[in-house]
């Protein structure tokens, strides 16, 4: 099958059913999105689809196929940081750190459809993605200082 990956063309042999998750970390060498309870009822397992968040535990691969995959990996340019990496940062967001990539995949969509949210769109956006820490406030603070950081930048 072949896709995009952030940013580059790959082509994979699986069979078409293999979530895509497994394609990305077993096939790819792309960690950073997480196996969380393969139900995609937590969001550890968040990546892009042609810009849409979307679980990759449940997605099979050949429904990727001609498409476009982001990643926590390319998310950030070359050099530096995604404004909400930074923001998430700044805020202390993560304790454990484990549900981060996928909080953060969730959070670039959210800004990118609502580019100054509300913190009612913030819990709506981000409350599929579960954090058994609880870092909650820290990460709705995180998406109001990216949102200001990007509209900064504009």
């Amino acid at each position: 099958m072949k896709f995009t990956v952030n940013g580059k063309a790959v082509e994979v042999s699986a069979t078409p059913d293999t979530p895509l998750l497994w394609v990305l970390r077993d096939h790819l060498d792309l960690t950073g999105t997480k196996f969380g309870c393969g139900l995609a009822q937590c969001g550890a397992c968040t990546v892009h689809l042609d810009g849409r968040a979307i679980r990759s535990c449940v997605t099979p691969v050949v429904e990727v196929q001609g498409r476009t995959v982001r990643t926590i990996e390319g998310l950030a340019p070359e050099q530096g940081l995604h404004p909400v990496q930074t923001a998430w940062i700044e805020a202390g967001a993560p304790q454990c750190g484990y549900c981060q990539s996928g909080q953060i995949m969730s959070a670039v969509a959210l800004l990118a459809a609502v580019p100054d949210p509300t913190d009612a769109d913030i819990d709506a956006a981000l409350s599929p993605n579960l954090c058994r820490c609880a870092t909650y406030p820290r990460i709705r603070d995180a998406v109001h200082r990216a949102a200001a950081r990007m509209r900064d930048a504009r």
